[in-house]
C-alpha cells in the first residue's frame, strides 16, 4: 500500500497541502470519538427509558425477541440518528485547493438505450467551465435504439472546442456496465477518471469542485464522490419524494462518511477516481453494484474515499414505483455483494470500518421494520402497542433535528454556488411519512434476491 500511495501522490500536492490534509484527518478522529460518545449516551438513555416496555413485550413474546425488535426499531436507529446529527453539527468547512495546473480528465459515460437523454448530458458537458482538457468517451453497450446516432449528432458541440475530444465506443451486443467501463478505462488517456451516467446533467463548475476537493485531500485519497441531486422532480409523486431522499438522506450520509475519509459509494453517476488506483483494484467488478464493490475494494486496499458536497450533478430519477423499486433492489443487492466480497473490512482497524457495520446493521433494521414495525403500526392504530409503542417515538426528534440541520447545510451550499432547486412540500411529506414504508420492504426484496441468486442486470 505504501508504494501505491506514493505513486498516487507523487507530483500531485505540495508538502504543505499534504501536511494540512493529514492534520485535518487527525482532527476527524476527535470528532468521531465525540460523536460516538454522544450517540452511545443516547442509546443508554433510550434503553433506560424503554425498560418497562421491554419487560411487557418480553412477557407477550420472548425476552430475546423483544430485545431484538427494540434494538432495531429504536436503539440502533437512535444511535445512527444521534451519530449523524453530532457529525453534521461538528463538521468542518469543506477544504478546496486549486492546482497550479489543471489536470486533464477522462470522462467515461456508460450508455445502454439512452437515445432520449444522452444528447442533454453531452450538452451539459459542452457547457462546463473546466480549465483543463477533457477526453469524453460514450461507451455504447450494444444499444438497440438511436443512442449512437444521438452521440454523433452531438459531435458538433465539441468540434470548435480546444481540449474537448468526444469519442464514441460502440459494442455490437450488450456486455454489461462493468465491462464497458473497463474498456473505457483501458482507453483513458489521463491520470484522473470521471464517471457519469448517460442521464446525468452536470453543473458548470462541478468538475472544478471535484478536482479542488481531490487536490486538498490526503494523498491516499483514491476517489471523490460528487453530489447527485434529482433533476426531474416534477415528473411524478415518486420523483418528488426522491428529491428529498437525495437532498436530505443521501447527502447527509455522504457528508458524514466523507468527514471520516470513508465514503462507502463513489457512485458511478458522478465521481472522480485516480486511474492508478482503479487499475490496481482491477477496475469495475462484474456485479450488480459495481460502484459499491469497487469503492469497498479501494477502502480494503487502504485508500481513502471522500465526498465533494458542492460538486453538483443532476440525475434522472425513476418516475414510477416499479422503476424506483428495481433501482433500490439493485442497491440492496449491491450492498450484500460488497459485504460478501469484502468481509475482511468488518475487522479492519480504521474509523471508517464502522460504516461497513452500519450498512450491515441496515439489513437487520430493514427486516425488523418490514416484519415487525410496519405490522406494529397497524396494531397501534387499533390501540395495541406491542411492537410500535411510545419508545419508538424517541427516534422522531433526532430524525427531525438532523433533517433541519441538513436542510440548512444543503440550502446554503446551493446558494453559495448560485444553484436554484425547486422544492416540493408534498414531496417532503411523502418522503417523511410514506417513502420509508415502501423502500424498506423493497430493500428486503433485494437482500433476498441476492441471497437466492436472482438474475443480475445493470439496466
Amino acid at each position: 500500500m505504501a508504494d501505491s500511495t506514493a505513486r498516487l501522490s507523487h507530483g500531485w500536492q505540495p508538502d504543505r497541502i499534504r501536511e494540512e490534509a493529514h492534520r485535518r484527518d487527525r482532527w476527524a478522529a476527535g470528532r468521531f470519538g465525540l460523536s460516538m460518545i454522544l450517540a452511545l449516551g443516547w442509546v443508554v438513555f433510550s434503553i433506560w427509558l424503554s425498560l418497562p416496555w421491554l419487560s411487557d413485550l418480553g412477557g407477550l413474546t420472548h425476552p430475546l425477541a423483544a430485545l431484538f425488535v427494540l434494538a432495531f426499531v429504536a436503539y440502533v436507529p437512535g444511535f445512527m440518528n444521534a451519530f449523524l446529527m453530532a457529525s453534521l453539527v461538528l463538521r468542518p468547512h469543506a477544504l478546496r485547493r486549486a492546482p497550479e495546473q489543471w489536470p486533464a480528465l477522462s470522462i467515461l459515460i456508460a450508455a445502454y438505450n439512452e437515445e432520449a437523454l444522452i444528447g442533454e448530458t453531452l450538452r451539459s458537458i459542452a457547457a462546463l467551465d473546466y480549465p483543463g482538457a477533457l477526453q469524453i468517451m460514450v461507451l455504447d453497450d450494444g444499444s438497440t435504439d438511436g443512442t449512437a446516432a444521438a452521440v454523433r449528432d452531438a459531435e458538433a458541440l465539441f468540434a470548435g472546442s480546444s481540449g474537448r475530444d468526444l469519442l464514441l465506443v460502440s459494442e455490437k451486443q450488450n456486455r454489461g456496465k462493468a465491462r464497458v467501463l473497463n474498456d473505457g478505462l483501458a482507453l483513458a488517456a489521463h491520470d484522473l477518471v470521471v464517471t457519469i451516467d448517460a442521464d446525468t446533467l452536470l453543473e458548470k463548475g462541478c468538475l472544478v469542485a471535484l478536482v479542488e476537493h481531490l487536490y486538498a485531500s490526503s494523498p491516499e485519497t483514491a476517489a471523490i464522490a460528487g453530489a447527485v441531486l434529482v433533476g426531474n422532480q416534477n415528473d411524478s409523486w415518486i420523483t418528488r419524494a426522491q428529491q428529498w431522499d437525495y437532498f436530505h438522506g443521501i447527502a447527509a450520509v455522504k457528508r458524514m462518511q466523507g468527514m471520516y475519509n470513508g465514503t462507502l459509494v463513489a457512485q458511478g453517476a458522478f465521481s472522480i477516481y485516480r486511474k492508478a488506483a482503479l487499475v490496481e483494484a482491477g477496475g469495475w467488478p462484474d456485479t450488480v453494484g459495481e460502484d459499491i464493490v469497487l469503492t469497498w475494494s479501494l477502502l480494503r486496499m487502504g485508500y481513502k474515499t471522500g465526498h465533494a458536497e458542492d460538486a453538483v450533478a443532476w440525475t434522472h430519477a425513476p418516475d414510477t414505483l416499479r422503476g424506483l423499486s428495481n433501482q433500490r433492489k439493485r442497491w440492496a443487492r449491491g450492498m450484500i455483494e460488497a459485504l460478501a466480497i469484502h468481509k475482511r473490512l468488518l475487522v479492519a482497524p480504521r474509523l471508517r470500518t464502522m460504516f461497513i457495520w452500519w450498512n450491515l446493521l441496515f439489513v437487520s433494521i430493514d427486516l425488523t421494520f418490514t416484519f415487525a414495525f410496519i405490522p406494529g403500526l397497524i396494531l397501534a392504530f387499533l390501540g395495541i402497542f406491542w411492537l410500535a409503542g411510545p419508545i419508538t417515538l424517541l427516534v422522531l426528534p433526532l430524525a427531525a433535528l438532523w433533517n433541519v440541520v441538513i436542510y440548512r447545510i444543503q440550502t446554503r451550499m446551493l446558494k453559495r454556488n448560485n444553484i436554484d432547486m425547486e422544492k416540493s412540500l408534498r414531496g417532503f411529506l411523502l418522503y417523511a411519512l410514506i417513502y420509508p414504508l415502501l423502500m424498506q420492504p423493497v430493500s428486503v426484496w433485494g437482500y433476498l434476491a441476492e441471497l437466492t441468486g436472482g438474475r443480475k442486470q445493470w439496466n
